[in-house]
């Protein structure tokens, strides 16, 4: 069994070496040469996965380490007896971590209090969905368009014309659909750009062609009162500088990049592989996961839950750090630029999630369960601690 992987998908010895010959490639240098002798491809979303690509190769299986799937072509795939697997919602929660930071920057920017603002999520799938949850178990006002469940389970949706019409920020989660009743590219455009409400947040954590990019430049350029936080873009890696600078925030599509979220990935599709090969697996995500460098946070019985919010989210991960090494790039050559994106993907430190600490103290029990934390009492005398 020979498998050409990735090479920056985490843990591929740990995995996959007991059960093949591994061979890594750099995402964007699949090409039909080396796939002759692979039996089985293991991708991220950089790599396109096609007939192009596949046509004539004995590979038997793909699986890609990511949430989303627009990258390969699945109808070919299916003709062509290829299985393939994803890895929903393996990152989900890095995604959501990065949305709160996101969000607490652009409140900073703004003096917002952002308990009283109305959010919109568009796409309620793995990571949207658990969005909303969060939000939600906060208490604050959300609103959530998803055309495709709504057409096919009850619930509280609401379309995308209320969400631009009554929400003051709008969260990005839909998957890339390029044709269809349900297409998704470009769904901002420049005529929904202009009909935002002066003053709104727009986040887009999904795919860069959700949003036209140029359009957004030329709006932003016009004055438009608008704060925008893009961890996606069009033509990646090489992004459009000039959109950057006009941002409040921008980081290099590491939004899901926590550490769970990508052995998550890994360890989903190495249990997918081994189905197809008829193989048992040797070995789970837990026997992996080192120890969380930061395990609790004490705060005090006063302590108010907005400050504690604050206070969590940014002791777990401050997306303002990736904004910085971002920015430092932007005025390096077109090559050189969008060399440096992916340096910063694939050179991106250790980064946990939030369920993984442990929130004690009276007050931030409600805290707690919104965020996915365990929580206990603890004892009042404690205060704004970290252990």
């Amino acid at each position: 069994m020979h498998i050409i992987a990735d090479e920056n998908i985490p843990l591929l010895d740990a995995f996959f070496a007991p059960h093949a010959t591994l061979e890594r490639l750099p995402g964007r240098a699949f090409d039909r040469a080396a796939l002759s002798r692979a039996d089985a491809l293991l991708v991220r979303s950089i790599t396109r996965v096609d007939a192009a690509l596949l046509a004539g190769s004995r590979v038997g299986f793909v699986g890609t380490c990511t949430i989303g799937t627009d990258h390969l072509d699945l109808g070919y795939l299916d003709q062509a007896g290829i299985r393939w697997r994803n890895a929903p919602g393996c990152n989900a929660r890095g995604v959501v971590d990065w949305v709160l930071g996101a969000l607490l920057a652009l409140a900073d920017g703004a003096g917002a209090d952002l308990a009283r603002r109305t959010y919109g999520i568009v796409g309620a799938g793995q990571v949207g969905g658990r969005l909303a949850e969060v939000l939600r178990g906060l208490g604050w006002t959300v609103l959530v368009c998803d055309p495709p469940r709504q057409a096919t389970e009850p619930g509280d949706f609401h379309s995308l014309d209320e969400l631009i019409e009554r929400c003051d920020v709008l969260c990005l989660h839909t998957p890339l659909v390029r044709d269809g009743e349900q297409r998704t590219l470009h769904l901002f455009d420049a005529t929904r750009l202009a009909r935002l409400r002066p003053g709104s947040w727009l986040l887009n954590a999904c795919r860069g062609e959700v949003v036209d990019n140029a359009a957004l430049r030329a709006h932003l350029a016009g004055g438009a009162e608008l704060k925008v936080a893009l961890d996606v873009w069009e033509g990646e890696p090489g992004i459009d500088p000039e959109l950057a600078r006009l941002c409040q925030l921008v980081t290099p599509h590491i939004a899901g990049h926590s550490l769970e979220g990508k052995w998550r990935g890994t360890a989903q599709i190495y249990a997918a592989f081994c189905a197809w090969a008829g193989e048992t697996p040797r070995l789970s995500l837990d026997e992996l996961l080192p120890p969380q460098q930061l395990k609790r946070l004490v705060f005090s019985g006063d302590a108010p839950e907005a400050t504690a919010f604050r206070r969590v989210c940014r002791a777990v991960y401050d997306p303002r750090d990736d904004d910085a090494a971002l920015r430092a790039t932007l005025g390096l050559p077109a090559l050189a630029r969008a060399q440096a994106f992916d340096a910063l993907r694939k050179g991106y430190p250790m980064r946990r999630e939030i369920p993984g600490l442990l929130l004690e103290g009276a007050g931030v029990a409600r805290l707690a369960s919104a965020l996915g934390c365990d929580w206990r009492h603890g004892d009042d005398s404690e205060s704004g601690g970290v252990a």
